[in-house]
Parts: C-alpha cells; structure tokens; sequence
C-alpha cells in the first residue's frame, strides 16, 4: 500500500532519523518566515513592512553586545533561519551530504549535539569579531542561517576521516580533508570583505568541529561532556519512567551512551581493518566464512 504525500512526511520524521529532523526543523522555519514574509508585504503602508522587525528580532543573532542582552534567544533560532531561497536549498543539501557521511562514524545525538552547540559557537565568535575589529563595525550586524552547525558538522568528519574520499559534482574523487581545508581558507581569506556572509561565524563553527573529535574516546571530550550535561538536565527535570525488563534480545543502539557507541565503532573498524590487511597479504579466499560475513555486514551498514 501506498503512503500518500502527508504519510510520507509523518513516515520520515518518524522514522528518518535526526538528519531528517534537522533539515525538516530548518524547513519548519524557513517556511514560517515565508509566510510572516507574505503577511508582512500584503499589509505594507507607504513601504513600511510592520512585520519586518518581528521576523528579525526572532530569527536572528544580534552581532552588537546590547541587542544580543535583550534578544538572546536569537543565538538557537538563527541556526535553524534563512531568509533566501538558494541560502536555504544549498544549506540543506550540504547538511544532508556532510550528516550522511557522520553518521558513518557516529551517533545520531552526537550530530544533534554537534550541529547545536558549533551554531552557538560559531555565533558567538562572530560576535566577538563584531566587538574587536572595526571593519565590521559597519557590517549588517545580526547573523542568519545554519552554515556554523552544518561547518561544525563537515570539520568533524573530515578531520575524523581525513582519508574518506568524496566525489565532487559526482565526477571529481577527492579525499575530504582537501575539501575542508578549501572550506577553511575560503572562509578565512574572505574576512573582512562586504559579501553579506559571517565568515566568522563559519570559521567559529569549524573550529568547534574539530575540537569535538580531540579525546574523541574520552569522557573529557567537548562533546560527551555536553551529552552528560543534557543527561543530568533531563533527569533533573522529568519524571524517571519504570524499568520495564525485557528478556533476550540485542541492545538498541539508540539507547546506547555516545562513548559506548563510539567504542563499538572502534572495535568493529579495528575487525575490519585486520581482515582488510590479510586480503592485501593473502588474498580474499584465505578468509574465513566468519570474516567474509563480518565484511559484508559492514558493506551493508556502510
């Protein structure tokens, strides 16, 4: 049976996992400011939009230290807002590609964590820049979009992986840290200019992307310490369900803690790496059926 076009979009929030949640949360909101948007130009009065300010004293960070004081939400919803179209469309594509590629090595709340707290910092680095460079002084001083997260997300990855090979336009190969690294010089040779982009906002969310893979197997790492965090919040603040006790089964992956899902992956890379080195020294047919069926679990799942 067919799902019909509202099943399909329940199906995958459900069940899409929380890549699909982001883009959709990102959407969600892209679509309120259309609509707002649309109000806002239906009512204007001799060119004065009355719903321009609401829409960006919601949506947007202020980069000035006295507009952030009384808007300081501003600094989550700014990473889930766009305003443009292609902004939007190429954000979300990125997101997709780069977050199908974490989600190789990592959970799926690792992601969450990652995209929420590199938008924050990237924010937060292109506030300080606001305050300590006087060429921005006359820069547009609020900040928009999700380039921060989704560059927190793509640095993570990349230098996790720096021999992961990607393909550019879907032609060109290329190992993804070269790509990152483009990213990052990009970004870096840009600051200062006119071009309406937080550059270091972008640079701020990299930044906090690869300081989340040091100690990457380490309860002191950047991330675990913030899902620790969200732990002791949660059961601080909602009521402890009853254990309900299953016999038999295996262990659901969604219920495991970011440090024993990355220790899993850890062993299961180690297996495979073992396995792939005694291809190179012997061949495929020296392998056991154990490890020809442990690989093709692993092609499977990767």
């Amino acid at each position: 049976m067919q799902r019909n076009f509202w099943d399909e979009i329940k199906f995958q929030w459900n069940h899409g996992g929380a890549l699909i949640r982001l883009i959709g949360l990102n959407l969600i909101v892209f679509l309120v400011i259309g609509v707002i948007s649309v109000i806002g130009r239906l009512y204007m009065v001799n060119g004065i939009n009355p719903v321009s300010h609401l829409i960006q004293d919601i949506f947007t960070l202020y980069g000035k230290w006295e507009g952030f004081i009384y808007r300081p939400w501003g600094l989550f919803t700014s990473i889930f807002a766009h305003f443009d179209i292609w902004h939007f469309l190429f954000n979300m594509i990125f997101l997709y590609f780069v977050g199908q590629l974490f989600l190789r090595y990592f959970s799926q709340r690792r992601m969450v964590v990652t995209y929420l707290v590199g938008g924050v910092m990237g924010g937060l680095v292109q506030m300080l820049a606001y305050s300590f460079f006087p060429a921005l002084q006359d820069y547009p001083n609020f900040v928009v979009g999700a380039s921060g997260s989704i560059m927190a997300i793509f640095m993570a990855v990349a230098f996790h992986r720096p021999q992961e090979t990607v393909f550019l336009f879907g032609l060109l190969r290329l190992r993804i840290i070269y790509l990152a690294l483009f990213f990052l010089l990009i970004d870096f040779m840009r600051l200062g200019e006119h071009d309406q982009v937080a550059h270091f906002a972008h640079l701020g969310g990299a930044g906090f992307g690869i300081w989340s893979i040091q100690n990457l197997h380490s309860k002191n790492n950047v991330v675990t310490w913030f899902e620790r965090l969200w732990d002791g919040l949660n059961k601080k603040f909602q009521r402890q369900p009853r254990l309900k006790v299953k016999k038999g089964g295996k262990t659901d992956p969604r219920r495991m803690s970011d440090h024993e899902f990355n220790e899993k992956k850890k062993r299961e890379q180690e297996i495979v790496d073992r396995i792939l080195d005694k291809i190179s020294k012997s061949g495929y047919d020296s392998l056991t059926k154990e490890e020809k069926a442990i690989l093709f679990d692993q092609s499977k799942n990767g």
